[in-house]
C-alpha cells in the first residue's frame, strides 16, 4: 500500500490522501460504534425470548438489607437457577436512578457472561427501581419476567409522613417514594413495556406500604396473596420469605408465561 502510494504523482497524491483519511475515519467510527453496541447489548442473541429463562436478579428494598432476599435467592437456585442479590449503592437510601443503574451494570454483566436475558425480583422500593430500569437504562430489551413483592409503585405514605414532619430522616429515596412525586408520576404516566411479563404481589396485612394496592400495576398480573390463600397472615418484612410467596415467584420465574393464579392453587404454592 505505502509503495503503491508513494510511486503515484505527487499531484495525484495530494488528492488521494484526505480520502484515504476520510475513509480511515469511517472505517474506525463504525468499528467504534460496533463494539459500544455490543457493550450494551452484548449480541442479538440477548433478546429476551419467553421460553429461555436466564440468570434471576433480586433488588433490595429501601435501606439495602439483603438477608431476605438471600433466603428467597437459595431458594431460587435450588431448582438450578442463577441468582444474585444487587447490592445497593451506598446505604440504600440515595437516588433509585443511581440504583437503578447500578442494577443495570449488574444484567450487563450476565449478558455479557451469555445469558439471553435476565428475570428481576423487586421487593418494596427495590420494584420502583426496576420499573426505572426498564424506562430509563434499557431493561424493557433485557428483561424476561418481573416479579415485585409489596413494591408502593404508586408511593407509600409513611414516606409522605417523614417528607412533612421529619424532613431530615427522609433522604432523597424516601422523598422519590412520596405519592404524588414527580419521579412516581413520570413512571405512572408510562405503559408497562410490550414483551415484559410482570407479576406484582403484595398482602392485605401490609403496614409499611399504606395503602398495600399501591403495588397495583396496569398491565401486571396482580396478585393479593389473601386472594390465593384466604387465612394467609404476611407483613412487608415477610414477603420474601413466607411459603406462599415463594411459590408465587418461582411459578412465575419458569419457562412458561405468567399466568393468573386462583384460590385451587394454593396448597400447591405453600408446599
Amino acid at each position: 500500500m505505502r509503495q503503491w502510494f508513494s510511486g503515484l504523482a505527487p499531484r495525484r497524491r495530494a488528492l488521494i490522501g484526505p480520502l484515504l483519511v476520510i475513509v480511515l475515519i469511517g472505517v474506525i467510527g463504525g468499528v467504534l460504534a460496533a463494539l459500544n453496541s455490543r457493550d450494551r447489548h452484548p449480541s442479538a442473541a440477548t433478546a429476551a425470548t419467553a421460553a429461555s429463562p436466564g440468570p434471576v436478579v433480586l433488588v433490595p428494598g429501601y435501606g439495602g438489607g439483603k438477608s431476605a432476599l438471600d433466603r428467597l435467592a437459595a431458594r431460587i437456585r435450588a431448582t438450578g437457577r442463577d441468582a444474585t442479590v444487587l447490592s445497593l449503592p451506598g446505604d440504600g437510601t440515595g437516588d433509585l436512578t443511581i440504583q437503578a443503574k447500578a442494577l443495570q451494570t449488574l444484567v450487563a454483566r450476565k449478558l455479557r457472561a451469555g445469558a439471553s436475558s435476565v428475570d428481576v425480583i423487586g421487593y418494596s422500593a427495590g420494584g420502583v427501581v426496576v420499573r426505572l430500569w426498564l424506562s430509563d437504562f434499557g431493561g424493557a430489551t433485557e428483561a424476561r419476567h418481573v416479579v415485585t413483592l409489596g413494591s408502593p409503585l404508586h408511593g407509600a405514605q409513611i414516606a409522605a409522613v417523614g417528607q412533612a414532619f421529619v424532613p431530615g430522616a427522609c433522604p432523597i429515596a424516601c422523598q422519590q417514594l412520596v405519592p404524588g412525586s414527580a419521579l412516581l408520576n413520570r413512571l405512572n404516566a408510562q405503559r408497562l413495556p410490550a414483551g415484559v411479563s410482570w407479576m406484582s404481589i403484595w398482602t392485605t396485612d401490609d403496614k409499611t406500604v399504606d395503602p398495600p394496592d399501591s403495588a397495583q400495576l396496569a398491565g401486571a398480573t396482580n396478585v393479593v396473596a389473601q386472594d390465593i390463600c384466604p387465612d394467609a397472615v404476611i407483613s412487608h418484612g415477610g414477603l420474601p420469605t413466607d411459603p406462599l410467596i415463594t411459590g408465587l415467584v418461582l411459578s412465575a420465574i419458569t419457562a412458561a408465561p405468567i399466568r393468573t393464579p386462583t384460590a385451587a392453587d394454593c396448597a400447591t404454592l405453600r408446599s
